[in-house]
Formats: C-alpha cells, sequence, structure tokens
C-alpha cells in the first residue's frame, strides 16, 4: 500500500518547495492535509503526483504546486478572513484553513459542495463555511475580505470581488480571453477606488461561470479587437509539407544537413506517417549530405542482425530472425521494411563497407542475446576469455528469460561480484577496440554488447528500487553508445537517430525532467554537441495507432482521442494545418508565446484512451523541448509484418516505460 504520509512529505520538498514555494506556513498546510481524502474514488495513488485529476461535474482538482502558489501570492496572516470561489473537491479551502482564521467557499456545483463539506468536517477543520452560490459575485454578507482567491479564469476581474477586498487586500485569480487559457494575476486594493495589478504567469484553469463570469456556453463577452491567437500564431508560422512521398518533403530538412547528430521523434510506437517521415529524411540526409549512421531504440543485436544484412553481409551462421520479442510490430513493421530495403540496396551501389551506411541499436534491453553475442565473438577469437567470461555472466544465466526479476535477488552478499565481472569484461573489450576501425564488425559488436550487458545489469539492479535512476542508466546508456559509434567513424562522422519524443526531446523542458530529474538523449546531445545537434519531435491529432493494452498484451489498431483542449496539439489542430513544419529558429515570436508549459501527448507501445488524460500527457515547453516539430493533423496505423508468436517469456522492449 502507498505510504501517503511519506509521499505528501515528498510532494512537498520535490514539488513545491523546491519549485519556489518559500512561505512555511504554506509548506506546513501542505505537509499536514491530506490530498488523497480530497481525489475521487481510483485516484488515491495519483494524489501525490503535481498534476491536476480530474473530480466530477467535469471539474478538476487544482495541481499541488499551483494551489501552494496561490496561497503564497495572497499572503494570507494568520488573522485573515479568507474567500475561495470555486470550492471544487475541497482540497485548497482545507490547506487555506490550516493558515488563515476563517475560509469562506463558494461551489455553483451542489454536489462538489457537499463532498467537500463533508471531507473538510470528517478532518475536523472547523474554520471552513461553505455555500452554494455564483462565485463571480462573490459572498457580500461576509465581506469585506482579506485575501480572495478564485479557482477558476474568467475573462475579467469581476468587480464583485475587487468591492469586497478590505483595504490592503489581494484577490489571486486566473484571468483570460480564451476559457482555458490565463494569466494568474494579483489585485491588492490599495484605496477604496485603487486597485494595484501583478501578472504572475501563465495558467489553464477551468472557466468561471457566473453572471460576472463566462456565460454555460462560454461565448466570449463583446470586447476589443484582440491580438492574434496562438493557434493563428502557429499557422503564421508553419511551412506547409507535402505528401511524404513527395521529393520536397524530405527536401524541407536540408537546413539541418549540416549537424553532426539529428534526433527524429514520434509521439507513438506504432503510427505509419512518423516512419515514413524518418525515413524519407535519413534517405535526404544520406545521400545529399553524407551522414553514414542511423542509430534508432532498438536493442544492438537485434539491429546488428539488421545492419549485416543491410551491407550485403551473409547472415551469422547461428543467426535468428530479429526483433521477435514484444511489440513486434515496433521493428517488424512494413514501414521499416521498406526503408531496409533502399538502405542495401544504397549499400550496394556505394560497394566498399567503409563507406556504407550502418543500422545500430542503441538500447540495452536484450541482455540475454548480449551476452550470447559476446561469447560468440570470444569463442572465435580468444577461447580462454570466452571460458572467464562464461563464469563471470554465470551469475545472471537464471533472469536472462526475465531479467527484470534480477531485482529480487540483489539484496544478497554475491551481487557486487556479479556487477565486477560483468564490468571487468566490458573494459577488457573496450580496451581491445582501442584503434579498431567501426567498420570491424565482429569486434564492434563485441565491445558493444560487453557494454549492453554491463548497464543492463546495473538497469534491473536500480529497477528494484524505481525512480528516476533506471530511467536515467538507459538514456545515458544509448547516448553513450551513440558517441562511440560517432567517436569509431572519425570525427567527420554524423549520424541520424530515431527514437520517441521522450528521449529525442530535451527532457529539462519537460515534466520527466522538472519534477523527476528524469535525463534524455536529447539532452545530453545538446549538452555534448551543442548547436550540432538537431531535436525534431513529431505529433498528431487524431487517427489510429498500433498499440497494446497491456504489457506483453496483442497489438491491437486503436483509435486515437482528438488531443485535449489545453495542449500543444490542439493548438496544431486549430491552426488547421494538415501537415507542416515548425521551426523553432525561424519564428521568435511563436517561441515566446509558447513558452508557459503545455500539455503534450505520450503514447508508447501501451495506449489506454479511458486514462489518456493520466497516462499520456505531460507538460513540456515545446520550443525548448525541440528545435523544430513536424504536424501531421489524422495519421494511420503501422502495418506490422507476417505474424508469428512472440517469446512471452521475454521482458518486454521498454519495460517498464511505455515509451
Amino acid at each position: 500500500m502507498l505510504d501517503y504520509e511519506y509521499a505528501r512529505q515528498k510532494m512537498v520538498d520535490t514539488h513545491i518547495a523546491r519549485r519556489g514555494v518559500r512561505d512555511e506556513r504554506v509548506l506546513d498546510a501542505m505537509r499536514e492535509v491530506p490530498r488523497e481524502v480530497f481525489v475521487e474514488e481510483g485516484f488515491e495513488e495519483f494524489a501525490y503526483e503535481d498534476s491536476p485529476l480530474p473530480i466530477s461535474e467535469g471539474q478538476t482538482i487544482s495541481q499541488p504546486l499551483v494551489v501552494a502558489h496561490m496561497i503564497e501570492a495572497a499572503e494570507i496572516e494568520p488573522a485573515d478572513r479568507v474567500l475561495e470561489v470555486g470550492t471544487g473537491s475541497g482540497y485548497a479551502a482545507a490547506v487555506m484553513s490550516r493558515v488563515a482564521a476563517e475560509v469562506f467557499s463558494i461551489e455553483r456545483h451542489a454536489t462538489l459542495s457537499e463532498m467537500a463539506r463533508r471531507r473538510v468536517e470528517a478532518l475536523g477543520y472547523r474554520n471552513v463555511t461553505m455555500k452554494i452560490g455564483d462565485g463571480s459575485e462573490g459572498w457580500p454578507e461576509q465581506a469585506p475580505f482579506d485575501a480572495i482567491l478564485v479557482a477558476a479564469g474568467g475573462p475579467t476581474l469581476p468587480p464583485a470581488l475587487k468591492e469586497q477586498l478590505e483595504i490592503g487586500g489581494r484577490l489571486v485569480m486566473p484571468v483570460g480571453r480564451e476559457p482555458r487559457n490565463q494569466r494568474l494575476v494579483r489585485v491588492t486594493r490599495v484605496a477604496a477606488n485603487r486597485f494595484e495589478d501583478e501578472d504572475l504567469g501563465g495558467v489553464m484553469f477551468v472557466p468561471l461561470i457566473g453572471a460576472q463570469g463566462w456565460q454555460p456556453d462560454l461565448t466570449v463577452p463583446p470586447r476589443p479587437v484582440h491580438p492574434i491567437s496562438l493557434p493563428e500564431q502557429i499557422a503564421a508560422a508553419a511551412e506547409d509539407l507535402p505528401r511524404i512521398d513527395d521529393p520536397a518533403f524530405a527536401e524541407t530538412f536540408d537546413r539541418f544537413g549540416d549537424r553532426r547528430v539529428v534526433l527524429l521523434g514520434e509521439a507513438s510506437h506504432g503510427t505509419s506517417e512518423f516512419y515514413r517521415a524518418r525515413a524519407a529524411i535519413t534517405r535526404r540526409l544520406v545521400e545529399k549530405h553524407g551522414f553514414e549512421i542511423v542509430a534508432v531504440e532498438a536493442d544492438w543485436p537485434d539491429a546488428a542482425i539488421v545492419n549485416r544484412i543491410a551491407r550485403g553481409l551473409s547472415p551469422a551462421p547461428d543467426g535468428h530472425p530479429p526483433f521477435q520479442r514484444f511489440p513486434t510490430w515496433m521493428w517488424r513493421n512494413t514501414d521499416v521494411a521498406a526503408f531496409l530495403e533502399w538502405l542495401r540496396a544504397h549499400n550496394e551501389g556505394v560497394g566498399d563497407i567503409p563507406s556504407q551506411v550502418g543500422f545500430y541499436g542503441l538500447d540495452l534491453y536484450n541482455m540475454r542475446g548480449s551476452i550470447a553475442a559476446v561469447l560468440a565473438y570470444l569463442d572465435g577469437a580468444d577461447p580462454q576469455a570466452a571460458a572467464i567470461a562464461r563464469q563471470r555472466y554465470g551469475c545472471l544465466t537464471p533472469w536472462q528469460n526475465e531479467p527484470s526479476t534480477y531485482g529480487r535477488a540483489v539484496l544478497t552478499s554475491g551481487y557486487r561480484k556479479c556487477e565486477e565481472g560483468v564490468v571487468s569484461q566490458c573494459r577488457e573489450l573496450l580496451e581491445r577496440s582501442l584503434g579498431q576501425s567501426l567498420h570491424d564488425d565482429g569486434l564492434l559488436d563485441a565491445a558493444q554488447n560487453a557494454r549492453l550487458v554491463a548497464s543492463a545489469e546495473k538497469y534491473y539492479r536500480i529497477m528494484y528500487y524505481g525512480g528516476a535512476e533506471s530511467w536515467n542508466l538507459r538514456d545515458r546508456h544509448m547516448f553513450e553508445t551513440l558517441d562511440h559509434l560517432l567517436a569509431s567513424a572519425g570525427p567527420s562522422s554524423r549520424a541520424v537517430v530515431w527514437a520517441h519524443n521522450s528521449h529525442v526531446g530535451d527532457a529539462r523542458e519537460t515534466d520527466m525532467g522538472r519534477l523527476r530529474s528524469e535525463l534524455n538523449i536529447g539532452q545530453l546531445c545538446r549538452e555534448r554537441f551543442g548547436e550540432a545537434a538537431a531535436l525534431i519531435g513529431f505529433g498528431t491529432h487524431s487517427g489510429s495507432v498500433a498499440a497494446a493494452s497491456d504489457w506483453d498484451g496483442d497489438m491491437e489498431v486503436k483509435q486515437v482521442r482528438p488531443s485535449l483542449p489545453e495542449s500543444h496539439e490542439r493548438l496544431c489542430h486549430d491552426s488547421g494545418k494538415s501537415c507542416c513544419l515548425l521551426d523553432f529558429a525561424r519564428a521568435d515570436d511563436l517561441r515566446q508565446a509558447l513558452a508557459e508549459p503545455r500539455l503534450e501527448r505520450f503514447i508508447g507501445v501501451i495506449y489506454r484512451s479511458e486514462t489518456e488524460r493520466l497516462t499520456h500527457y505531460a507538460a513540456a515547453v515545446l520550443p525548448r523541448q525541440f528545435d523544430a516539430f513536424v504536424w501531421f493533423d489524422r495519421t494511420t496505423a503501422v502495418t506490422p509484418l507476417t505474424a508469428f508468436e512472440p517469446d512471452r517469456d521475454a521482458v518486454p522492449l521498454t519495460f517498464p516505460f511505455g515509451y
């Protein structure tokens, strides 16, 4: 069972105090009030994630950081009388009751008000009074108030609320001409007829419905001509793209031809347009600009099999068909097959192997296959070393079919012997590879597989404890593999990377970096290569996708729900563009307009539309996350190759992450 007390303290320390809230009284109140009491049944495990959660009547319980930020901005003193507009779940009122003398809270939905009242009373908080009514008109019978906090966005500041402020009182409220796109404003009443306003930044709240707010149909009140909207700005900055099979599509990306590394993302692992677009761009970068490395989010041993075929080499004697583990459709699909057919034909035309383009896997999951590849090389090159390696890898053998269970054994005293042996084997092979060419495929494969096993051993050990460290180990391994490929190919070598948006976009500009201290390949490439790295994301609004419902489940063609109203994807959809490129380096105004975090959709090999908001969205600053963004308004699922029964005992390719 989740330790709510521990989770609550961690939420305050990590998501609130570390992100700028300094008022100790507010922090103490957040540590005291149990948020799990205020969420809907079934959502308790998410109570201490720093995100809004759905409640009944189409409303939400606000993000904890926003609650703390608003209460701190209101500068509530122990003797203050506070008005809250929008009771919702009752959570914010409960927190404010710990820092104020009295709290008055108004909610227009009777069911929400009654549930909130029961929750607050059950906790023994006796200084909260609630009523049902139009919050936009305040609570004149209880006025004046030292502070007023409004948990819904209005088109303007309601005059009634301003009039109910005490002299010196503070009103904190989201205001904006779009129902779910506002600025958080603090208004201080400095005299009977004088108010001072402060802008506290961009926010997204549900609309304030009422006589002095929005009407129920969200009709915008008459107003002067307003600045260009975000969808209009996107439409103005967008460069229309032709069909993917039109040569002009790939030619648009010549602007990135001088980079050392071009990283091409995807918003899901099962969308045909993303694969076909990456293939077209990669062909152009290879043929026109001389890129010679294609590195993908796939197992090194499986990609090595494909690499031999792409180079016109005969398969290994004990070779097996690649990519037979879940999710098979991620690489065994018609779009990848078409690209690999082109790659083989290209390499045949080039002739000599040193000039050919290689296809390499960056990922670390197939530990079983990696051990086998290392031993096979040593059996032929150094039988004595092979015998030693077998002894060293022996302690991993029981978990090779299900290495995730290795975490359950690491608490024994012998686990460090295994780690030390694997790392030692890795070091010896890497030392032997010094001075070798990238095109000495046998030695390169063996050295990389030794590195892979070492990383995988650490990964499955760390995974036992959970947290960001296992993700970081994986992405560091993928980046180091990429860096090793580039270094082996020489100082003029260049690579194209295919990976999910969550790996390609700079993690520092997303919730994964800001809240969970996770890093990724995109961030590491920017740190290593600077402007010589191009990070290109991909997105879509709706259509179909190949995905499973559960780990190791069957592939299904699922319908992608239309993007959420408060997301980057919805802005792109509302721009009216069916297929376009947003090059943020050439769109300063748009880059500034999108400078606030906004939801972005991430679909991996699992897609659960019924919990989409919780399981497939995270906040990101798109123009800082990516250098450019490719948009397809409607997309289709990939077509898998010949069906076969996957190895059900193997660990999923992207376990334990969905992308």
